[in-house]
């Protein structure tokens, strides 16, 4: 798989991505909620994960911090809405621990594992509050992030 392979969408409120891993629903499903599995692509590359806190089940938290290059860390804190394991993860930074609102909601993400020829069919929804929330999310580079990211994430379940 190549940057080419995967396709980027964007409009008023809401980003995309969307590309086939070669490998099954169940691993790349595993891959995004298993703690330890998340700390290996998570960010692209020179940044790190520092921790991964994931409870899947809806209603659980999720605490990712990230790590840039020269040591800032930066939590990433929400809750899980749906989980279809293989098929369907749905999460929000709308709420924290305990359905407490959070400061300053950003986005819901709603991710899809669907079988096809070659793999898994991966599709990443990520819906903003706002169009300048999807403004600046797209400026901070989500587009080339989370291609480099699918990347990462294709070349670790290569390895399940």
């Amino acid at each position: 798989m190549t940057l080419d392979d995967i396709s980027t969408t964007s409009t008023a409120k809401e980003l995309g991505l969307s590309c086939v891993i070669p490998a099954t629903p169940e691993k790349v499903f595993r891959a995004w909620t298993d703690p330890e599995l998340v700390k290996v692509w998570y960010v692209p590359a020179p940044w790190s994960v520092a921790s991964a806190t994931l409870d899947v089940r809806p209603g659980g938290l999720s605490l990712i911090v990230m790590r840039s290059p020269d040591g800032q860390e930066f939590p990433a804190q929400g809750v899980y809405l749906e989980v279809v394991p293989g098929k369907r993860l749905v999460f929000t930074d709308a709420f924290v621990s305990g359905w407490e609102v959070s400061e300053k909601p950003f986005m819901t993400v709603t991710l899809t594992f669907e079988p096809c020829e070659g793999g898994t069919r991966y599709t990443a929804r990520v819906q903003h509050w706002s169009e300048q929330s999807r403004a600046e999310h797209e400026e901070m580079g989500f587009h080339e992030g989370w291609s480099q990211c699918a990347l990462q994430l294709a070349e670790l379940v290569k390895t399940l």
